[in-house]
């Protein structure tokens, strides 16, 4: 007898000839009449029931007797082939009407079926115990540990034809000039640098990660486009992003179009990314980096204590090492612990994705760190690259291959163009029932900066709320995705987020999708969500509190500056930074901490429905991989923004086939003034107008007994930068993550605050 424990349902897709297995994952593929005729003959108390729906058929197997409950689904085909298979077993009536019950439960109970399905579901007979795992593990990442049944959302190409094909042409005939593209095209799309989680303005410089995939889903459907190139340099984004990207390059593959891949300069991230590419070339002096993964980490407090500077940092929980940059100066072992757990998350799937991409064993893929390979004759030998080409010698490849024309240039759509396209011209969109996107991003604040520059950097709590309930009280929308990509930021804000999103999931269903990060902050906005969705190497978790100030009386009496204080109350010269707490202080102050830790803890084991003394086991500020998370709890299951759509339908009571609208509610935009700057950065703009008259003369007064920072404030944020490093975590911008941190949490507008962040950015 063979067990097979899956909580969720078998799903059987129609692939051409054959039916493939699904839960969650592939597990085999067989032929599914004879799959059925092995169940049904290997165990005589198992049952074939048919039902005609919408001509396709619906066929379940439902075990009585010494077998619990087993749903299989079997969509597709043709409804003449639709046929109940008798049952040798006269005494087991089998009601369509429980099955039916149990689907729009969510629920299955574990599964006991004999080795003959067993035989037809793999197609051979496998050793008992991997299939036990790997079911196992199937149903843990469908979230059926808990009893709930997810969508996969996998992404599956189909082709348009028939009256849609010709309803897209007709649309291409009479779109608008700026949406016209000249058939023969190929796309290209430059990968470099830092790819945003928000859709850009009209008029915004930068790659958008949802405009991305998007463009790669209409790439496959639009007859327009022949092929895709991908150039890709360094990147600056975590590895959520990339998983991504990376889904949707598997689904363009699907169409039958190439993906051609171009990397002239790169390391292991970028590699991770290419990997997933058709072809894969590379000029003669390319440089490819690929010797492996670390993380480290920057300390300076040996540093501030040589200036005088004494930063007094209060945290909660045992790896909350958000302050140990400014407090500490080497790594603590419990940092060291968490860190190293990561590392070892992100080199698994490294191995196991580009070994699955490139026809390779995980073994190959080590041998190729160890060896410091980076010649790229070597890579190509070896079959890590297609070829050795230059990006000229490209064009003339996909001309021939496309027949065009070879003494012209090759007819190109540039990405930044293409996303004027729009997915309803090509039947990718539209439907009467909408599903809201609201995407958070970034630091998080209570209010808007006020500087100049781009307006949607960052999560400002009010901004968010007002999206939020609008949401709320918008009739139009039956679900709302949230996206997270958040490191933390302000304790308050968070918690005031956490509290609307949690009106909201009163009232319509809300799906919590993270990126890269969700971590302090940045998981108590998704935890308050009905379902948390994250990707398999999201930087989750993280629940834990630091407050910090600094103690400046060294460096004072240095450079001869003093300070005194009158005041009244005990605690009025909390925040002073001439002095060092008194017992007093440091004990008021490290309660605040503490009853902040004991409201975020709380929070989170109410929001997971799990006991205080379960979470707080997974909690003391650790950061998980989303893999890791989902086997602790702090997550529902595993997936990107297309499994987050599929969910939002489920729980909305929208069909899984049923095209539904998905309106994006957050895009950044350019400021007037950003764009007569040029989009030049705040400290530039700061330092050509301190060589202007006027500007020189406010730097003069700002300097003349400019106050020093002294008012401490509780953050909830996680520490990036030690897994942001060579190719690690999330993006650069995050590096300096913990000292912007404290440089904030002083609300002062000093110069000191100033300066402390041109230094966090300089790190």
């Amino acid at each position: 007898m063979a067990t097979i424990t899956a909580n969720t349902s078998l799903q059987l897709t129609r692939f051409t000839s054959v039916y493939k297995f699904y839960d969650g994952r592939h597990i085999g593929t067989v032929n599914a009449r004879r799959a059925c005729c092995h169940a049904t003959r290997g165990s005589p108390n198992i049952r074939l029931l048919t039902s005609i729906k919408g001509g396709s058929h619906t066929s379940r197997l439902m075990g009585s007797g010494q077998h619990d409950h087993l749903v299989a689904r079997c969509s597709g085909g043709d409804s003449s082939e639709a046929t109940e298979m008798p049952s040798d077993s006269s005494d087991m009536e089998a009601d369509i009407s429980t099955i039916n019950s149990l689907e729009s439960d969510g629920k299955v109970t574990q599964t006991t079926v004999d080795s003959a399905i067993t035989e037809a579901l793999e197609g051979k007979k496998d050793d008992k115990s991997s299939i036990q795992q790997s079911s196992n593990a199937v149903a843990t990442e469908n979230g059926a540990s808990k009893g709930v049944v997810y969508p996969s959302g996998d992404m599956v190409y189909k082709k348009k034809e028939g009256w849609e094909e010709f309803v897209v042409k007709c649309r291409m005939l009479f779109t608008l000039p700026w949406q016209r593209v000249k058939k023969g095209s190929v796309l290209t799309i430059k990968l470099s640098g830092e790819i945003a989680e928000q859709y850009q303005g009209r008029f915004m410089q930068g790659l958008s990660l949802p405009q991305i995939c998007e463009n790669l889903i209409k790439g496959a459907h639009d007859p327009r486009i022949e092929g895709v190139v991908l150039s890709i340099e360094p990147l600056a984004c975590g590895w959520g992003k990339l998983d991504e990207i990376r889904r949707h390059m598997e689904y363009y593959k699907q169409s039958g179009k190439f993906l051609v891949g171009y990397m002239p300069v790169g390391g292991e991230k970028e590699y991770y990314l290419a990997s997933a590419c058709s072809e894969l070339y590379a000029p003669p002096g390319a440089y490819i980096s690929l010797l492996g993964l670390k993380v480290q980490g920057q300390f300076l407090g040996g540093v501030l204590e040589k200036v005088g500077v004494q930063p007094q940092v209060q945290r909660i929980g045992k790896y909350k090492s958000a302050g140990d940059q400014l407090s500490r100066k080497d790594m603590s072992e419990a940092n060291r612990e968490m860190l190293t757990a990561l590392l070892d998350d992100i080199y698994a799937n490294f191995l196991e994705e580009v070994s699955r991409a490139k026809g390779k064993t995980k073994e190959e893929v080590e041998a190729l760190f160890e060896s410091g390979i980076y010649k790229v004759s070597d890579l190509k030998k070896d079959r890590w690259i297609t070829d050795i080409k230059y990006a000229d010698e490209i064009e003339e490849m996909l001309k021939e291959r496309i027949k065009a024309k070879m003494d012209k240039p090759l007819q190109t759509v540039q990405h930044r163009k293409y996303c004027r396209v729009q997915s309803k011209t090509l039947g990718l969109a539209g439907g009467s029932n909408r599903i809201a996107i609201i995407r958070a991003a970034g630091n998080i604040t209570r209010t808007a900066s006020g500087r100049l520059g781009v307006s949607g950097e960052g999560i400002v709590s009010d901004s968010f709320i007002e999206r939020i309930r609008f949401v709320r009280e918008a009739k139009q929308f039956k679900a709302v995705i949230i996206r997270i990509d958040s490191g933390g930021g302000d304790a308050l804000a968070s918690d005031l987020m956490w509290r609307e999103i949690k009106l909201l999931a009163e009232r319509k269903p809300v799906i919590a999708s993270m990126a890269d990060v969700a971590a302090s902050g940045g998981y108590y906005m998704a935890m308050a969500a009905g379902v948390v969705l994250a990707e398999p190497l999201t930087i989750t978790g993280s629940i834990g509190v630091v407050t910090a100030k600094f103690n400046l009386a060294t460096l004072y009496e240095r450079v001869g500056f003093a300070k005194e204080i009158i005041s009244r109350g005990k605690f009025a010269e909390l925040d002073a930074d001439q002095r060092p707490f008194s017992p007093e202080e440091e004990n008021f102050f490290k309660e605040s901490a503490m009853n902040a830790y004991t409201s975020f803890r709380n929070k989170a084991a109410e929001s997971r429905s799990m006991p205080i003394e379960k979470l707080e086991e997974v909690a003391q500020g650790r950061v998980w991989t989303g893999k890791a998370a989902l086997d602790r709890g702090l997550v529902d299951t595993l997936g990107g923004i297309s499994k987050a759509v599929a969910i939002a339908k489920q729980k909305a009571g929208i069909a899984e086939d049923q095209q539904v609208s998905l309106v994006e509610l957050s895009r950044r935009q350019a400021s007037p003034l950003s764009l007569l700057l040029g989009g030049a950065s705040a400290l530039n703009f700061f330092l050509q107008f301190s060589q202007t008259e006027i500007g020189s003369k406010v730097l003069e007064s700002l300097l003349k007994g400019a106050p020093l920072p002294g008012n401490t404030s509780s953050g909830v944020l996680a520490r990036m930068d030690a897994i942001s490093v060579d190719g690690v975590g999330t993006k650069s911008a995050e590096n300096a993550g913990d000292m912007r941190f404290v440089s904030q949490s002083i609300e002062d507008s000093s110069l000191w605050s100033s300066l402390l962040e041109i230094m966090a950015d300089f790190l």
